[in-house]
């Protein structure tokens, strides 16, 4: 008896085995949780680890790259893609979004160069290939063109997005951190002992501002100036609430302000801007409601109000036929 026969008489006994093995390893996946806290752990550490070598000796060059970021940072070299008009503040942009790494500049301006070349070979096969005799010689060409033009500018858009998507987590969460950092400063806390107790308390609830508060207090502990490190968080996020707690915080450093006092004046004033917006969204509500209430609520109710009327007119009208 050979394999194939074997598994032919055992099929029915494999096939439950083998469901039973996943229904088993998706009720595991769905009780364990997920650990998000590990990845920013790791990240603090690295930026930590970066910052340590940075004050301590210069980096050093020539490091031993992964072989797909080997590909990629000699693309970039070659093509000198790091000197061009594209790389001006990117990696500000980059922070911004979230990418903080060595490499996403050098991932980013690949992709600008990657993508137009690969979309562009799609299209042209998809307007020469599939659609040839099918359209005119001017719509292919434009497929050919838009695809081109779609894969320049898919990375700027997906940055972009990803900019404002962090952006709105991180000003959800600006007004509870305030409240909190008020408390810590109160309590007797210094700022980067603040800074680092608020961003655990928020890991779970608003894990993006936790991240960049955890990178601020690492920062104000390495950093020469501990100015600097709270202007790099104005840098990475991109929000006037933002710049308004950095230079908070700067004019207390610099001139000796009592932390809690300035902290518990703006929380007051973020908490009042965030009840505004929320009136302001009630107040819009009528006006966005009215449009699906004619198409969808008022069509029925003219059928339910005024069908059997209708109905009943119908019928008279046939008898006295």
């Amino acid at each position: 008896m050979n394999i194939i026969e074997i598994l032919n008489l055992y099929r029915a006994e494999i096939s439950a085995s083998f469901f039973a093995l996943m229904t088993f390893y998706g009720l595991w996946r769905s009780m364990v949780p997920d650990a998000p806290l590990d990845k920013r752990i790791r990240n603090i550490h690295e930026r930590r680890t970066e910052l340590i070598q940075e004050q301590v000796t210069a980096k050093r060059k020539g490091e031993r790259l992964k072989p797909g970021m080997n590909f990629v940072k000699t693309t970039v070299e070659r093509m000198k893609l790091m000197s061009s008009k594209h790389s001006e503040n990117l990696s500000a942009k980059l922070a911004q979004a979230g990418y903080r790494s060595r490499d996403a500049m050098q991932i980013f301006l690949f992709s600008m160069v990657a993508l137009p070349t690969i979309l562009g070979v799609f299209s042209a096969m998809l307007a020469y290939g599939l659609l040839a005799g099918k359209v005119s010689s001017s719509i292919q060409a434009l497929i050919c063109v838009a695809g081109v033009f779609a894969g320049y500018y898919a990375p700027s858009v997906f940055i972009k997005n990803m900019k404002q998507k962090r952006a709105a987590a991180i000003q959800k969460g600006v007004p509870d951190a305030l409240d909190l950092l008020v408390i810590c400063a109160q309590a007797g806390l210094s700022l980067d002992a603040a800074l680092g107790r608020v961003s655990n308390e928020m890991a779970s609830s608003y894990p993006e501002l936790s991240d960049e508060l955890s990178l601020t207090s690492v920062e104000l502990g390495f950093l020469a100036k501990r100015s600097d490190a709270l202007y790099n968080l104005s840098a990475r996020v991109d929000l006037s609430q933002m710049r308004s707690l950095v230079s908070t915080l700067v004019q207390t450093e610099k001139y000796g302000t009592p932390l809690s006092q300035s902290l518990r004046v703006l929380a007051a004033e973020y908490r009042d801007e965030r009840m505004m917006k929320a009136e302001e969204k009630a107040a819009r509500l009528p006006a966005i409601l009215t449009l699906p209430m004619i198409v969808f609520i008022l069509p029925p109710l003219f059928i339910v109000l005024l069908g059997p009327g209708i109905l009943n007119a119908i019928d008279s009208f046939n008898q006295m036929n």
